[in-house]
């Protein structure tokens, strides 16, 4: 499944300024990035998702102090594993791989991580049956240079002609991009793609990208992570900074990564003192991220195609087997935006899996609930740590991610997904560079 439509390449990784060969990245080590540094202080990181853990495994690569406080009981952020339901491990968040000229890409090489190319067939639903190609190629009014107004994906596709008849096409289109076509951006999610440099094929693992993180990068910072720890509060008045958690522990640093998901920025779910400035919660407020729900079905007879775009339960099918070695016929419903909302709003595990059969059993004739075994929901916007799927280009955004990622009063460093400025965005090694990122600017800060 072709998951990006506007590719630039490159052979160099632009990082908060910083040309570096890709094959360099993974291979920082105290003598090859600011070897001179010598830091007796301590740095903080909110948050152990990949950002988080690729900042604390830089930042042990230097011999600096450093803990990381992960709210949830496990870590991993948005990436997760689910094993026992089929005779395959499932990524229950990230499982795709766009593009590997990047830092995760050096280290599948250098590990010999198997993965293979996702180059897997879409099918589209419209007009009530199954077809293998759509009468105009819709996809083409998005991957445009020009012309391309600030509107959102689904007033633009009105605008270029395309009716009704493609609006959950337009839906899959959009959810792709982790948002309803009615709010994301079409000329934003060109503009800020515009640096993207990772390569233009989409990879699955034969295990799981959690895998990739956990044996890789976690593994070397799992003794510094602090779990069940909710940041309810961040003082940064004094020259040294104060974190407060939930049963109020309080945590002292120099410097402070914070890498939480942009919903938990956006809520408010942390008190900072002094306050941010205004046109920073103005830059959170508008970076998008909206409902996300992924569901695995389990079938004994695999009736259905390798990707079905267009439902109107949910834009986006696929077949989760695509890249296994595997005997068990499991689809993924991939659900984005207000289809999110309208499942969740369903109550129950049971009620959203039925709803999807429902849907599934009208396109193939009723072989979804003849044939369907078992299913399990994750749902990532009931996560009260998440939130929500990843973030996207809202319709006015501007440079609100570069103003989102500044640092404040050379104490506070932002990372995650979010806050990724060339392009990379919405992706794992996306949120992995800026946590490489903003190590960077703090021994750029201890240098001055």
């Amino acid at each position: 499944m072709d998951r990006r439509y506007f590719i630039k390449q490159s052979t160099l990784l632009s990082i908060g300024g910083l040309l570096i060969p890709s094959t360099s990245l993974t291979a920082c080590r105290k003598e090859t990035l600011f070897d001179d540094i010598n830091y007796n202080g301590k740095v903080l990181i909110i948050g152990a998702g990949a950002a988080g853990l690729y900042a604390g495994y830089i930042l042990k690569s230097k011999g600096i102090n450093f803990q990381i406080l992960e709210a949830s009981s496990s870590y991993g952020g948005r990436l997760g594993k689910l094993t026992n339901f089929a005779n395959f491990p499932i990524d229950l968040g990230a499982q795709w791989l766009h593009g590997k000229n990047n830092i995760l890409g050096d280290i599948i090489q250098k590990t010999k991580t198997k993965i293979i190319i996702d180059n897997s067939e879409e099918s589209y639903w419209f007009t009530n049956q199954i077809i293998s190609s759509l009468p105009k190629d819709i996809n083409a009014i998005f991957i445009r240079e020009d012309n391309v107004p600030d509107v959102s994906f689904k007033d633009f596709a009105v605008q270029e002609g395309y009716g009704n008849d493609y609006a959950n096409i337009v839906e899959g289109i959009a959810g792709d991009s982790g948002a309803s076509a009615s709010k994301i951006s079409a000329y934003w999610k060109i503009k800020e793609e515009e640096n993207w440099n990772s390569g233009d094929d989409d990879f699955k693992f034969q295990d799981t990208y959690f895998d990739l993180i956990d044996k890789h990068i976690a593994s070397e910072v799992k003794d510094k992570i602090t779990q069940n720890t909710i940041v309810t509060k961040i003082d940064y008045s004094q020259t040294n900074i104060v974190v407060t958690d939930s049963n109020n522990n309080t945590y002292n640093a120099d410097k402070l990564i914070i890498t939480v998901p942009i919903t938990v920025l956006k809520t408010n779910d942390i008190q900072f003192i002094p306050a941010l400035p205004s046109e920073k919660t103005e830059a959170f407020s508008k970076i998008g991220m909206e409902a996300g729900m992924k569901v695995f079905m389990k079938f004994n007879n695999k009736f259905f195609d390798q990707n079905i775009i267009g439902g109107n339960i949910c834009a986006a099918y696929a077949d989760e087997s695509v890249g296994k070695v595997v005997d068990d016929k499991v689809l993924l419903a991939f659900v984005m935006g207000e289809q999110a909302e309208y499942l969740t709003s369903l109550g129950n595990d049971n009620a959203i899996t039925n709803a999807l059969l429902q849907e599934l059993d009208i396109m193939y004739n009723g072989q979804a609930t003849a044939s369907f075994i078992a299913s399990h929901v994750q749902n990532w916007t009931t996560n009260p740590f998440i939130k929500g799927a990843y973030s996207y280009s809202t319709v006015g955004m501007g440079n609100a991610r570069t103003v989102a990622a500044k640092t404040v009063d050379n104490k506070l460093f932002f990372a995650g997904e979010a806050m990724n400025i060339n392009g990379h965005h919405q992706t794992v090694h996306g949120a992995v560079e800026t946590g490489y990122r903003e190590v960077i600017n703090i021994l750029a800060s201890i240098k001055k």
